[in-house]
């Protein structure tokens, strides 16, 4: 189902990010001039935006199925969230990949390894502990960037909202011309019947005036044959 494979998606790239947080900590131990350290680097890079392109489809298939009704509202509320969460998390890879301060990578990862498994890899929560470590004005930065990712999405969804509304209002325009056909020709069927109906009582009535006058054609025929038949033999008695 498309919602199944959906979820499958969410996981696979919950279990990416995952993987290039153990990455990012990983080079971050070594020197950065150590052949491991640039080996990892250019690993992370290409994972990296393997995450940003998942993280674009899964946005693009929520918008799909939503504008679809194949899910719930609920539902997409739902996964919005989980959504929103993956775009934090994205932040928070990148600023961990460019950050070379001990303490910041400590904080970023102070969900913990028991944080990790099963849909929430990351052990994501309400509470604002997943902030600690930035300062205001970072939290303010990454708050304004999901309000922004979010308004980018909600008008994606605005638009295709708008047009399955147009869709829909020119269907309804058709069928109403459609009916409006139809009963256009109901009516002149209507009237076509009344016309057959009439038509075949004058054709009835034409055939019983025609069959009365050959009657009366028989009978006079007949009335002078019996007039012949008595008149003949007098006339040859008489001879």
């Amino acid at each position: 189902m498309a919602s199944d494979t959906w979820l499958a998606e969410y996981d696979a790239c919950a279990r990416l990010g995952q993987t290039l947080m153990e990455n990012i900590t990983e080079r971050n131990k070594h020197n950065r001039t150590s052949s491991q350290y640039t080996k990892l680097s250019a690993q992370i890079r290409v994972s990296m935006k393997q995450f940003t392109q998942s993280l674009n489809k899964l946005k693009q298939s929520l918008i799909r199925a939503s504008s679809s009704y194949h899910i719930t509202q609920r539902e997409v509320e739902r996964r919005q969230m989980m959504m929103d969460n993956l775009i934090t998390k994205e932040k928070q890879l990148d600023q961990a990949f460019k950050n070379e301060n001990t303490e910041s990578r400590s904080s970023l990862m102070g969900a913990g390894a028991s944080g990790f498994g099963g849909r929430d890899p990351w052990g994501v929560r309400d509470e604002p502990e997943e902030f600690e470590g930035f300062d205001n004005q970072a939290i303010a930065q990454q708050q304004k960037t999901i309000i922004q990712e979010q308004d980018k999405g909600l008008d994606s969804l605005s638009k295709v909202i708008s047009r399955q509304k147009q869709m829909a209002i020119d269907i309804g325009n058709e069928v109403d011309g459609q009916n409006d056909l139809i009963d256009d020709i109901g009516d002149h069927m209507d009237q076509t019947k009344e016309r057959l109906v009439k038509e075949t009582r004058h054709i009835r009535i034409v055939d019983r005036k025609s069959a009365t006058c050959g009657y009366w054609v028989a009978i006079i025929l007949i009335f002078v044959a019996i007039i012949v038949i008595l008149i003949v033999p007098f006339n040859g008695k008489g001879v």
